[in-house]
């Protein structure tokens, strides 16, 4: 004989659809978009179609409102973490006044993918979208300097792997390079049945266990064979309170064995924004020093004939 459910079980599982669909809601909508800016700066959402992806992405600029006539900016893009998208650098931090300084500040979207060609996707090559298709959209779209020595990159986390791998394997394409709090180790990260949903998300991207597409994405297997006299300056920080301490000092150890051009940074903090945005000071101080985009400033600007630009 069958019994009917009783009230209260009913309530229970009309109640539970509805978190349910309350979540799958929430996971859906998007982020909330309040990027930080000043009135010298202006913002521009891009959508482009990557050769490399075959499919269109979408990148955020902001430049300056003014600049002189024939006037044309350095480039430094952005890389964003893991479980990030490309309005956090604007949203997140306070790099939108460094725009005011006479850069042209890029913002991509990586999704998840650690900037790299993935193994198992055959359409998921996000080194060649950001090495070739992105470089090349922003050069021909924008009002802007092109060659190695008025190009850098910069990244946080996930992206701070992407922007020390990229020039390492592509060092004639940037000048300065940045990490903070890079994930260098992700290539090298042994199996652990703790974490099994993320040794199988990284082996589709960067292989099986000891595979040469790994070896080839290691930033370290990458530092031993490289020539430092040819590589960009590359600028590394990680917090005290980080996870990923110790491999950021073994990679910079590994670097000043090798004599590269190299500064390293630790800071009491934890693997936040709070600690990440507090570092752009310094790292514009250092990008200033070592590549040929040297900060002008508003004082300058200010003096010279500008103009409004139009987009």
């Amino acid at each position: 004989m069958k019994t009917k459910p009783s009230r209260c079980a009913l309530a229970f599982f009309c109640l539970a659809l509805m978190l349910v669909a309350a979540c799958n809601r929430k996971q859906q909508e998007p982020a909330p978009d309040h990027p930080r800016l000043t009135s010298a700066v202006i913002l521009r959402d891009i959508t482009f179609h990557s050769a490399s992806l075959k499919r269109d992405m979408q990148y955020r600029v902001i430049l300056p409102v003014s600049l002189a006539p024939g006037k044309k900016l350095p480039v430094i893009y952005l890389l964003h973490g893991g479980g990030g998208g490309f309005h956090d650098w604007s949203n997140y931090s306070d790099v939108a006044h460094y725009a005011e300084e006479n850069f042209l500040l890029v913002m991509p979207e990586g999704n998840s993918s650690y900037y790299t060609n993935s193994t198992e996707r055959p359409d998921d090559r996000y080194e060649d979208y950001i090495v070739n298709d992105l470089i090349a959209d922003v050069e021909n779209r924008f009002p802007v300097v092109s060659g190695r020595s008025n190009r850098a990159i910069v990244g946080v986390s996930m992206g701070g792997f992407g922007a020390v791998k990229i020039v390492l394997r592509h060092p004639e394409l940037y000048a300065f390079a940045a990490g903070i709090s890079p994930a260098l180790d992700v290539p090298s990260r042994p199996f652990s049945i703790k974490r099994i949903q993320q040794w199988r998300f990284h082996s589709s991207i960067f292989g099986p266990w000891g595979s040469q597409a790994r070896r080839d994405n290691d930033p370290f297997v990458l530092a031993r064979s490289a020539d430092p006299a040819k590589m960009p300056y590359l600028f590394l920080t990680c917090g005290e309170q980080e996870g990923l301490l110790p491999t950021n000092r073994a990679f910079a150890a590994l670097l000043e064995k090798r004599h590269f051009q190299y500064e390293f940074h630790t800071t009491h903090g934890g693997h936040d924004w709070n600690q990440w945005n507090g570092w752009l000071p310094d790292l514009f101080q250092s990008l200033s020093k070592h590549t040929n985009s040297a900060v002008e400033g508003r004082t300058k600007i200010k003096q010279e004939k500008a103009h409004t630009i139009t987009l």
